[in-house]
Parts: C-alpha cells; structure tokens; sequence
C-alpha cells in the first residue's frame, strides 16, 4: 500500500501546485483553498508512505516524480515549456530515482 499512498501524495502535490499557479498569489478564493487541501493531502499520504517506505526513498520519488509532473502540467496548463537544459535536468533526477528503487539497498527495511 506504501507505493499507493505514494502515488496519491504526489498527485496531491501537482494539484495543490498547480492551484497555487492559479490562486494568482492567494487573491482567488477557489484556487487557494485547493492548494491548502491539495498540500493537506499530500502530507497526510506521505506520512502513510513512511510506515512503510524509507524516507529517503519516499521523499526522492515524491520530489522527482512532482518535478516532472509538474513541468509538464505547466507546458500544457500555462505554456512555460521547459529548455533543454531544464529538461537534461530533469532526466537526471528520474534516473536518480531509478537507480536508488533499482539498484539500492534502502528501498527495503
């Protein structure tokens, strides 16, 4: 269940962040309740995930999978389409990612 509730933080996450886009700097009502719901949310499945999931790998899949996410929520929602150097950037923190669930000892207890 760890890796759901992983799942759902993350999700969460990109939603609460993309309504702070939205909320234009907490003058929106609508969008600024979403972040605090979307972040509320996020923490709550992330403090889930860490009965289960070693911090260090919860918190690198988390942040790595909400970069990338988020990245291309804002290249679809608001245009900001990453350069290439932000892009070589991110596929670095994938593999980070991968390498640690792949290759490391500490994704398991």
């Amino acid at each position: 269940m760890g890796y759901v509730y992983l799942t759902l933080a993350i999700i969460a996450e990109v939603i609460g962040t993309t309504a702070m886009k939205a909320s234009d700097q907490f003058t929106k009502l609508g969008p600024s309740l979403l972040v605090i719901l979307g972040y509320g949310a996020a923490f709550y499945f992330l403090s889930l995930v860490l009965k289960t999931v070693p911090i260090g790998v919860a918190y690198a899949i988390w942040a790595g999978a909400g970069i990338v996410l988020i990245a291309l929520v804002g290249a679809v929602l608001f245009k900001q389409i990453p350069d290439t150097p932000a892009l070589i950037g991110m596929a670095l923190i994938v593999s980070g990612v991968l390498v640690i669930n792949l290759f490391s000892n500490t994704t398991t207890h």
